[in-house]
């Protein structure tokens, strides 16, 4: 549909991705346990609405780069595979953080804090540069409607994405507890990560 190819591939590295301990799950962990599970799932909706604005973004300038040049998307894909790349040796390399999550936080009431959320996503680079280089290996070059083809994954990340956030959000207190015992529980799920997008990299380069 829409030109759409690895769907499976798409869906698991999303799930991984997801999974991994990140700035959006720590926040989401840190509100949860400060401020109890409404504000934990205001900031998860929050975070949602910051990824849809990615989605819009990518799907807008991508598709208009591709229509417009084959060799500045070939060079978009190259870019995406160094990054992806360098992304997967970084977290295959790290190790758990032993930074504190959040104690308290100055603002609360759903909206403040849907709008904290919202900005935290937003304003995050790596989640636009994430999906610049993730989306287009996704999409047939011959793709007969890519923009809505950058949609669609665009959507259906979201949508994962945005159940595990509210996950973390209603059982904030056993996941904080075990990332803070666990150190090898994120370090597996960084490699784990990591090494898939190595992967993902290496075969966007082959790709043609």
């Amino acid at each position: 549909m829409f030109g759409i190819q690895y769907f499976g591939v798409f869906l698991l590295s999303g799930f991984l991705l997801n999974l991994t301990p990140g700035p959006d799950n720590f926040y989401i962990l840190g509100r949860s346990m400060a401020q109890g599970r409404g504000a934990g799932v205001a900031s998860a909706l929050g975070i949602g609405a910051g990824a849809l604005v990615h989605t819009s973004a990518a799907a807008l300038g991508l598709s208009a780069i591709i229509a417009a040049s084959a060799t500045a998307f070939f060079l978009v894909k190259l870019a995406g595979a160094a990054y992806l790349i360098y992304l997967g040796i970084r977290m295959m390399r790290s190790r758990a953080s032993s930074d504190p999550l959040p104690a308290s936080f100055s603002t609360s009431g759903f909206w403040p804090v849907f709008r904290q959320g919202l900005l935290t996503n937003v304003l995050n680079p790596k989640v636009a540069l994430f999906f610049l280089a993730f989306m287009p290996q996704f999409i047939r070059q011959d793709s007969p409607s890519k923009f809505a083809a950058f949609l669609v994954l665009g959507l259906c990340f979201v949508f994962t994405g945005t159940l595990w956030c509210l996950f973390l959000a209603w059982s904030s207190a056993w996941v904080g507890e075990r990332l803070r015992k666990s150190p090898g529980f994120s370090t597996l799920l960084n490699r784990v990560a990591g090494g898939l997008f190595v992967f993902l990299g290496v075969r966007l380069v082959a790709t043609r």
